[in-house]
């Protein structure tokens, strides 16, 4: 943030390589934002399509090292087109006390965006598709396994209602991104400062503002883990014994 206010000012003070690498550090947070997405919506279609063998596919050392490397592309991704500006910082600044940082449009939109979120619909679509086809086939035989059916349409709304959540994450995300993207597509350039330039910014940092507001419209227990922390009763030494769900 004191960074973000800096650049209300004309005249960037602070120098090209922290130029550098203050839009650095965004570009390796968003990359990590859309793959972990692109994960979440893996897990999403694993425990619909696959339920059965989802505790076995999707275990937490599996999950760690998804993590793990979800960071590490992100990072490696970053530097790949951003290369320029890190061996020579200044050079693309026409004069001094500007901050101008030049990337590859295309390949940020095409391995940015395009890739990830087409994974992320295409998931989606085949989820609703395996959706659908369980819900008439529960409705088929509703008389014959009456108690069964129960236990199986509660397991299932609960993954249902876990990817329409993220169902609204992704479609928040894409009306915060989408104008960042489709000004770098357009091949117009924006003023660093300008009103243009802060209200795109704007968009993006409010997209992570939205995301945990999200989670907490729609989970409870998301509601109640955030409340245990609020009143600070996550210190308590029983904090770990308190029920959530």
């Amino acid at each position: 943030m004191p960074f973000q206010i800096l650049l209300l000012e004309p005249c960037w003070f602070l120098g090209d390589l922290v130029c550098v690498l203050f839009n650095f550090s965004p570009f390796i947070t968003v990359c990590a934002s859309v793959v972990n997405m692109l994960l979440i919506s893996v897990d999403r279609y694993v425990a619909i399509c696959d339920p059965l063998r989802y505790p076995a596919k999707i275990t937490a050392k599996t999950i760690r090292i998804c993590v793990l490397l979800c960071w590490i592309y992100s990072v490696f991704y970053s530097f790949l087109f951003l290369p320029d500006n890190l061996k020579q910082p200044g050079r693309y600044n026409s004069c001094y006390g500007e901050c101008v940082i030049s990337v590859n449009v295309a390949i940020d939109i095409v391995f940015g965006f395009i890739i990830p979120i087409s994974s992320i619909i295409i998931l989606y679509m085949r989820v609703f598709v395996v959706a659908v086809s369980q819900a008439r086939s529960m409705r088929s035989h509703i008389a014959a396994v009456k108690l069964q059916r129960s236990v199986t349409v509660t397991v299932k709304k609960s993954e249902l209602k876990a990817a329409r959540t993220l169902g609204v994450v992704v479609a928040v995300f894409l009306m915060c991104y989408c104008p960042s993207y489709c000004v770098g597509f357009s091949g117009y350039d924006i003023v660093m400062g300008s009103s243009t330039n802060l209200f795109i910014v704007f968009l993006v940092y409010f997209n992570s503002c939205l995301n945990p507001v999200i989670y907490a419209f729609f989970y409870p227990w998301f509601r109640k883990c955030v409340k245990l922390i609020l009143t600070l009763q996550i210190l308590l030494p029983n904090s770990c014994e308190a029920n959530v769900l």
